[in-house]
């Protein structure tokens, strides 16, 4: 599809899931090879970061826990400025190596929020890996580890993205598309 409509906007495509996936193998053996003989916990940020999330940990080839957690901080298309818990976390991190994955890092202060309640935890490090990343809405003071594809400060949908509760399910990404 070039173009999808959702609710009340049209939405362009702007990546195909073959780039995706080629950013997502890339991420997946930096990893690998980054975590040696540790044994790592995932922790998925949903809803958006399933797809990913399921991607991912298929070219993980080594033992790992994965656990998930949920997040919120969108309304429409806007960033609420505020990030609220919807579902913690039940897996002991203490002294553990957590890769929080994301669907997409914007503003950050989601994750910012998330590397907050999670250091109390006591685990032995963090790293951050995301799919997407908005270097020009970029917020946080913290470092990203894993970034498969830096994108513009747009707003996009598809591959685990919605709009107002739609999009998550298509397998490539589109753009707002303002002139459409």
């Amino acid at each position: 599809m070039k173009k999808v409509t959702l609710h009340d906007k049209t939405f362009a495509l702007s990546i195909p899931n073959s780039e995706i996936q080629r950013a997502i193998d890339t991420v997946a053996a930096q990893i690998s090879k980054d975590m040696g003989t540790e044994v790592p916990v995932f922790l998925v940020l949903l809803n958006g970061a399933f797809m990913f999330a399921a991607d991912l940990l298929k070219q993980i080839e080594k033992p790992c826990e994965v656990s998930f957690i949920k997040y919120a901080s969108y309304v429409g298309t806007q960033s609420g400025g505020s990030v609220s818990e919807l579902i913690g976390l039940n897996t002991n991190i203490k002294g553990r190596t957590v890769i929080i994955l994301e669907d997409i890092i914007d503003t950050g202060l989601t994750v910012e929020k998330l590397l907050n309640d999670l250091g109390i935890k006591g685990p032995a490090q963090i790293k951050i890996a995301t799919l997407l990343y908005k270097p020009d809405a970029f917020k946080g003071n913290y470092k990203i580890d894993y970034v498969g594809i830096s994108v513009p400060n747009e707003f996009i949908v598809g591959y685990g993205l919605d709009y107002d509760g739609l999009g998550r399910n298509f397998k490539d990404i589109y753009t707002l598309c303002e002139t459409c």
